[in-house]
């Protein structure tokens, strides 16, 4: 792709969704360290329920740490995966509390190193607890990049390292939560609305049956609605 047309990708996206940031609610790191791992294969809405009650009742490392597994996993049922979740998330409170002094570390190697945290936790937890410039790669970044021809890959990994590539760094925490927004909002898996899409111009996965006039216009009343 060429460098103009990811810029105006760029912006258009930022025209598109200028608030744009994670909807896990979360008050500390750790906090959102453990939102975002009980989000894998599950809605932040569903995440947001379940830790709304957890984190009232056990809000820091020390209570999930003396939190008995049993208990923990009442709380996050709901959550797909609840069982290993809620031994991964009781390992890590052990850990940030004997070797941490109960913080979060601020590095992807250490993050990495606790239980249930792969790149994508990592790259979340030091974009928005940390403020590091970090590309979180989940299905729905990895699915828009692929099909605006931001990436050409098969993994998550080559997503972020491609994004990396021809995204200025700068952009790299904005980028990944408009490119989130966008395939929540209307770049679907199943059914993407290209029909409203600002960016049908310019994206090669786009159905190419209509003019160019009419994809204008199309672009010109969707811009405003998710902002």
């Amino acid at each position: 792709m060429l460098a103009g047309d990811t810029a105006r990708i760029l912006e258009i996206l930022k025209d598109t969704y200028p608030n744009a940031q994670t909807e896990l609610k979360y008050e500390t790191p750790f906090q959102l360290l453990v939102a975002t791992i009980l989000s894998a294969q599950c809605t932040d809405q569903r995440v947001n329920m379940i830790t709304s009650q957890l984190f009232a009742d056990h809000p820091t490392v020390e209570a999930v740490a003396r939190l008995p597994v049993s208990r923990l996993e009442d709380y996050i049922r709901s959550a797909g995966l609840w069982q290993t979740k809620a031994r991964n998330i009781k390992k890590t409170a052990q850990i940030l509390l004997a070797h941490y002094n109960s913080t979060v570390p601020q590095t992807r190697d250490e993050l990495m190193q606790l239980p249930g945290v792969g790149r994508k936790t990592a790259n979340v937890v030091l974009a928005n607890a940390f403020n590091v410039q970090a590309i979180a790669v989940d299905t729905h970044v990895h699915r828009v990049a692929n099909r605006l021809g931001l990436a050409k890959s098969i993994s998550p990994e080559q997503t972020e390292q491609q994004l990396m590539d021809i995204i200025p760094e700068q952009l790299w925490k904005n980028a990944h939560h408009w490119l989130i927004q966008h395939g929540r909002r209307l770049c679907h898996a199943r059914k993407p609305k290209c029909e409203r899409c600002p960016l049908a111009v310019l994206c090669p996965s786009a159905p190419r049956l209509r003019s160019d006039q009419e994809v204008h216009c199309k672009q010109a009343d969707s811009q405003g609605q998710y902002k």
